[in-house]
């Protein structure tokens, strides 16, 4: 059997015993890739002497993979080729597949083309390992983890986070990780070998492109897209301390700022951001977002987590019919005791009125970083359509995020129209020069 001498980074280690699932997520030239095409070649060399002269099934995937230009199989000849493991070491590249010793194979295909019927050719696969795991619908997930059935077989997955609702984050990175599965994080930083014109890159990026730094050279989720409205701001909010603890003020009003939707299993989100104005400061305390719930699971909200005081701040469809309760939101928010305004209807262009107003205020903006990360997420998201063909902004794209963004929005709007008139809920404390 030929010896492989493989140099791995510290922060791969734990992937090196077995396990039924392994996982590296983390920022571009962390290595991730590199450290599994290596990985499978060294199983691939030591696979026919564990296994009865047996040679191992490796499956290379992608979700999508309209050709081999798009798959890892020239990571895979790079890497061949630089071992020097050939034809006498038992190795063998094939225009679509590469052999290895003991009649073994190393395939490489796209999951999305797979059926349930198809996916069935791949149950005496030994390893599968998924590049840019990130792109990983549910369903080709559901499909693949049954399938690679064989005793001792293993799944590996390398990705770029984009969001912790991805399939392969809920898998891999939630409170609820399969049995025996040892994932790690992999920034640049960990790799010992990054090049220097790579990390030069990162430099330039650091510098000229901070809001998309973290996600790219960090490892971080995805906060920013092509025409996002708030990302910058966002950054710029992050690097100079304004995300971090916020108490309330027990002697200022309390305010919750709503998006809302109707009911129903299809309706859109109902997002709230709470908040107070501190002498020029807007402090945002909370935020809360549910899909089709009643009005009264919202009210429960506000008072399970201390806004039970908190006066609610409307658009002006808060004063709509609701057909649920056979009443207005405003209305029913005022017959459960709380406070209400309603913000004008900003007429003709109001999502863009928004997007200014919050661009015009978010230097006064501090942000409790625990409570507010999901609205944190839908701000950083929040983004333009745009005509492809044409090359032309199509306004605000309305998706997931636009409910927590439009609720902010009519924030932004609010304070501007009311600045100086956040009253306090209790005595001022008074100082006078030379008394405390």
């Amino acid at each position: 059997m030929s010896k492989l001498q493989i140099r791995t980074a510290d922060v791969f280690a734990p992937l090196l015993q077995p396990a039924r699932y392994k996982g590296a997520f983390g920022s571009r030239g962390s290595g991730k890739s590199h450290f599994f095409a290596e990985l499978g070649l060294e199983d691939a060399l030591r696979w026919p002497g564990e296994h009865g002269g047996e040679g191992i099934r490796f499956l290379s995937a992608r979700e999508i993979q309209k050709s081999l230009k798009e798959s890892a199989k020239r990571l895979f000849e790079d890497k061949l080729a630089r071992f020097g493991l050939g034809e006498a070491q038992g190795f063998k590249v094939f225009r679509e597949v590469i052999s290895t010793p003991g009649d073994g194979v190393i395939l490489f295909q796209g999951l999305q083309d797979h059926t349930a019927d198809s996916i069935k050719s791949l149950e005496g696969i030994d390893r599968a390992w998924v590049e840019e795991a990130q792109s990983l619908s549910d369903r080709s997930l559901t499909l693949l983890r049954p399938t690679i059935r064989k005793e001792g077989s293993e799944l590996w997955f390398s990705w770029n986070p984009q969001r912790p609702t991805d399939p392969i984050d809920r898998l891999l990175r939630s409170s609820a990780k399969p049995t025996g599965a040892v994932v790690v994080k992999a920034n640049w930083s960990d790799n010992p070998w990054l090049p220097s014109v790579l990390d030069q890159e990162r430099r330039d990026m650091l510098a000229n492109e901070p809001e998309k730094y973290p996600h790219v050279w960090e490892g971080e989720y995805a906060r920013v897209l092509e025409g996002a409205y708030f990302a910058k701001h966002l950054t710029e909010c992050e690097l100079s301390g304004r995300i971090g603890f916020y108490q309330r003020d027990p002697l200022l009003k309390v305010y919750s700022f709503w998006d809302i939707a109707g009911t129903g299993d299809k309706a859109d989100a109902t997002a709230i951001w709470v908040c107070q104005f501190i002498s020029g400061e807007i402090r945002v305390l909370d935020y809360y977002e549910a899909v089709g719930q009643p009005f009264d699971a919202h009210v429960y909200w506000l008072r399970t987590n201390g806004w039970s005081d908190a006066v609610c701040v409307l658009p002006h469809d808060g004063a709509k019919h609701d057909v649920v309760y056979a009443a207005t939101p405003s209305g029913y928010l005022s017959k459960a005791g709380f406070q209400t305004e309603t913000v004008k209807n900003q007429g003709r262009g109001a999502a863009l009125q928004r997007i200014d107003a919050v661009r015009a205020i978010f230097q006064n903006v501090r942000f409790n970083r625990e409570t507010t990360e999901a609205g944190r997420e839908a701000l950083g998201w929040y983004h333009e359509k745009r005509d492809e063909a044409r090359n032309v902004g199509l306004g605000p794209s309305h998706d997931w995020a636009s409910h927590g963004a439009d609720a902010f929005g009519l924030m932004a709007v609010w304070y501007q129209r009311n600045q100086g008139d956040t009253g306090r809920t209790g005595p001022i404390r008074r100082r006078v020069k030379g008394i405390v």
